[in-house]
């Protein structure tokens, strides 16, 4: 057999090794960690490859990227604050993608995008870790608090973290010239578990003044609504303007991904965030901090993010903890009708700043055509043509006819652009926010989990007032999960909570989601609330085991285990309940007289 070889030559004072080869049309980059700075030599390493398969093989050891000779691209990325951006690893246009970790570690400084890859035929990613030297974070531990004259005394963390105080003011991260103005975002965490304070608050931090006290304690200048518990970790992660830079990877217009073996401790936004992307499989992955580290916080925001995708998303045996938002969203994007620009087009408009960018929809697709008041999915027609007018306004065409009865302020959802979704075997806890927010009319399974959240762990929101993330479901199973303390932070949540969040100008009692069945779960629980259920049709809850725990004290003693305003064909059945909640089931509005409630063992009432 003929094999060619061609050895790309040792380069940059011999720093750094690599080799290219050509085998059945395959090129393959080897990498050693032998530069103090990999970016430049990464960036000339893919910007000299030549063939449309490309694999990346890392030699096992720790790699360091500096922003300094990053390429700088204009990127939009959704949910995330757009802008000029330090690209790592930019991959673009490829057949397929390879990236070989072999137990490699990456530390990333300053503000970079570690991963873009955008519409790439196949990717594979495997056996790799991430994280920064320096977290974009202000982290210390609560020693005092005084709620009359409004301080609190701070003894901030120093080894590994980067701040400083300047004219009564905390500069952070203080790296490169780039600082946050302002603490902004602040959250109060436990420090033994590592998991976010029971009753907890998400705030919003702007002192006064900060004094610095005798042995390394700084005094905080600010009334505060809720206190943080003395002995507590108080972490800021900066205003909501600049504090979401880019995630860890961006994967763009792509197809056929598989992560497996990826470890993330760190990101300056979400950790894997996929857009208009088909099919993908998440397997034992991880995203949390770092063993034996003093760090709370992983990624600033969500680890897993879906929008508009599509084809079948796995994630399996993976385990999320210590970031800022949620475990996994997954949803669509609805778009406003601006204009009816004539019997075929119209104009629409992105709402929420953070999607600012994002593809909607393209030639080909389906789109439903939602008319208000109701939220019900109308009419479908198919793109022929989209004409971006500027980040925010698109004109699209379409193949039919419009309704006459299409207006100003109607919605626009991507049917084309759902996903199949499935969640097993994971473990997602000790974070804010919601473990999984689902939001997709196909078929998801989530099954065989162990669940601890925040906020909700299973929560439901399609909406069309504040991110416009579509996606009302209509057919999920959730089976055979244990969820144990959730829904611990200072605002009332449920275990599982089912609450649309419309405009004004939508109905705001008819049937949003349908078809949901939350059957044969572990619950323990400190609290009261079970389902919390708003304009559902078919929500079968049985055969759950749900046990009351002293873990905790109860944050809403006189909220109902059972909840439901404006929903059909409930039916509570076969449920085991060990605990003393009084109050089980409450109805209202159209939910009154339909909801069956049989053969359920241990709760306070009868049968209903």
């Amino acid at each position: 057999m003929f094999n060619f070889y061609s050895l790309k030559a040792l380069y940059l004072c011999a720093i750094f090794f690599f080799s290219t080869y050509h085998l059945a049309a395959q090129e393959t980059i080897h990498l050693k960690a032998e530069a103090e700075d990999m970016t430049p030599l990464v960036r000339e390493a893919l910007e000299n490859a030549t063939d449309k398969n490309l694999t990346l093989v890392f030699d096992k050891g720790i790699y360091k990227f500096l922003p300094d000779y990053a390429t700088q691209q204009y990127s939009y990325i959704t949910n995330h604050g757009n802008g000029l951006k330090n690209i790592i690893f930019l991959l673009e246009d490829f057949d397929s993608v390879t990236i070989e970790g072999n137990g490699a570690e990456f530390i990333f400084h300053g503000q970079v995008a570690p991963f873009q890859i955008r519409n790439c035929g196949k990717l594979t990613v495997k056996n790799l870790k991430m994280d920064w030297d320096i977290p974009f974070l202000f982290q210390g531990e609560v020693l005092a608090i005084d709620k009359k004259q409004g301080w609190r005394d701070i003894k901030p963390f120093t080894d590994g973290f980067s701040w400083e105080l300047k004219k009564d003011r905390i500069f952070f991260p203080n790296i490169d010239g780039f600082s946050f103005p302002e603490l902004g975002s602040t959250l109060a965490f436990n420090a033994e578990h590592k998991r976010v304070a029971h009753g907890a608050w998400d705030m919003s931090s702007r002192p006064r003044w900060v004094e610095k006290r005798p042995n390394g304690v700084l005094r905080f200048h600010e009334h505060l609504k809720q206190y943080p518990a003395v002995g507590s970790i108080l972490n800021s992660k900066g205003d909501h303007d600049h504090n979401r830079y880019a995630p860890a990877f961006q994967i763009t217009s792509s197809k056929d991904v598989h992560l497996e073996d990826v470890t993330i401790h760190h990101a300056l936004g979400m950790g894997l965030l996929f857009e208009r992307t088909e099919n993908i499989t998440i397997n034992n992955c991880g995203i949390y901090v770092r063993e034996g580290s003093d760090r709370v916080v992983s990624t600033i925001a969500d680890a897993t993010h879906f929008a508009n995708c599509k084809g079948d998303i796995l994630i399996e045996n993976s385990t999320f903890k210590h970031m800022l938002d949620d475990g996994t969203n997954v949803h669509g994007t609805y778009v406003v009708v601006d204009k009816i620009l004539n019997d075929h087009s119209v104009r629409v408009y992105l709402q929420h700043f953070e999607q600012m960018g994002f593809e909607f929809a393209a030639s080909g697709d389906e789109v439903w055509l939602i008319q208000q008041p109701s939220p019900k999915r109308g009419p479908e027609n198919t793109v022929t043509n989209v004409a971006v007018v500027n980040d925010k306004y698109s004109d699209i065409t379409f193949k039919n006819k419009l309704p006459h009865s299409l207006a100003e302020g109607d919605i626009l959802e991507n049917k084309t652009w759902n996903p199949t979704f499935t969640m097993r075997g994971c473990t997602i806890k000790d974070h804010r926010a919601r473990n999984i927010v689902l939001k997709t009319p196909l078929k998801t399974v989530i099954e065989g989990n162990n669940f601890s959240a925040m906020m909700s762990s299973i929560f439901f929101r399609g909406e069309t007032y504040f991110w416009f993330e579509s996606g009302a479901v209509e057919d999920v199973l959730i089976q055979n999960n244990n969820f144990e303390y959730s829904a611990y932070s200072g605002m009332e949540h449920a275990i599982l909570n089912i609450t649309p969040r419309l405009g004004k100008d939508f109905d705001q009692t008819e049937i949003y989601d349908r078809n949901i069945r939350f059957i044969n779960n572990n619950i323990k629980t400190f609290d009261n609330r079970i389902v919390w259920a708003d304009r559902v049709d078919g929500l079968i809850i049985s055969g759950n085991t749900i046990e009351q725990t002293r873990e905790e004290l109860s944050l809403y003693p006189n909220a109902h285990q059972f909840d439901f305003k404006n929903c059909k064909n409930v039916e509570i059945l076969n449920n085991t309940y060990k605990g003393n909640a009084e109050k089980v089931l409450k109805t209202e509005g159209s939910s009154t007289e339909k909801i069956k409630f049989k053969r359920n063992k241990g709760f306070a009432n009868h049968e209903k």
